[in-house]
């Protein structure tokens, strides 16, 4: 038998551009001998396509790619049985599928990979569900992170804005939890994964928002301004483009009490509109 380990890499992939992938993650990537993919049925083909491109792009030669299923998740049931226990649920699944895949597909000594979109650590499982396998003591392999551009930080860029203002505090936030974060005087919020459009709930008058979906990617939307006067533009971008993806990525930084000089600078720019 061989002492041999297996080795993972967790590689950030940033928010959809190809170009936002680091020389750092490009090297990883040419370390793997095969790449882990969940997919996520055919709605999400697009995010499977994507990784493609990536590594189209950064690899010179024929790679190896390993799809399995991303466990089913029943959002009614997260409501049901609690946001938590449910999530938890979830990520056993998908821990089950991910270490029959390190198991049978992956060779002792060999190198594989998982991309993960934005940064591994934000609001990603790959870390905490490769810590379970490790901790179930079925298959033996290391593992280390190569981090990447998060869609916050994109949104960011895209923006033309900082996440802060001056010795000021950002908090990031899921959209459920949008409400338990305001008021917040003191700082700015970065809201992700809303399914349920959270700043519909928020008193705009003077707050701005800054938005954007798929971000870095050919359908990139970007829309900012003052909350009242673009929520329900937002609301249509969103409908419409889940409507013809069948899934959207979407991001927003929202700024309580703007400034008159940033808002002046914000309505100069492109940030205002909506781009694809």
């Amino acid at each position: 038998m061989t002492t041999e380990l297996r080795h993972l890499l967790v590689i950030g992939i940033g928010a959809g551009d190809p170009d936002h992938v680091t020389l750092a993650a490009v090297k990883a990537m040419r370390r793997a001998d095969v790449f882990f993919v969940l997919g996520k049925g055919r709605e999400k083909s697009d995010l499977t396509r994507l990784r493609r491109d990536i590594l189209d792009e950064h690899l010179p030669g024929p790679y190896r790619v390993v799809e399995a299923d991303d466990p089913w998740r029943d959002r009614t049931r997260d409501e049901r049985a609690g946001y938590t226990t449910a999530v938890l649920d979830w990520r056993r699944r998908r821990a089950d599928v991910c270490e029959r895949l390190i198991r049978e597909e992956l060779a002792p000594g060999q190198c594989g990979a998982f991309l993960v979109w934005g940064d591994p650590s934000l609001y990603d499982s790959t870390l905490g569900i490769l810590e379970d396998i490790k901790a179930r003591g079925t298959v033996a392999f290391d593992h280390e992170v190569i981090p990447g551009i998060s869609s916050v930080s994109a949104l960011a860029a895209r923006h033309r804005v900082n996440l802060n203002r001056i010795g000021g505090s950002v908090h990031i936030t899921p959209g459920r939890r949008l409400a338990e974060s305001l008021p917040n005087d003191d700082g700015d919020i970065v809201v992700m994964l809303d399914a349920h459009e959270s700043f519909r709930h928020v008193a705009g008058a003077d707050t701005w928002i800054y938005w954007g979906a798929y971000i870095g990617t050919p359908d990139e939307i970007l829309i900012a301004g003052p909350l009242d006067e673009v929520r329900d533009r937002i609301s249509r971008a969103r409908g419409e483009a889940r409507e013809r993806h069948g899934w959207i990525m979407d991001t927003y930084l929202l700024r309580i009490h703007q400034d008159a000089a940033v808002e002046t600078e914000a309505r100069k720019g492109t940030g205002t509109g909506a781009g694809t």
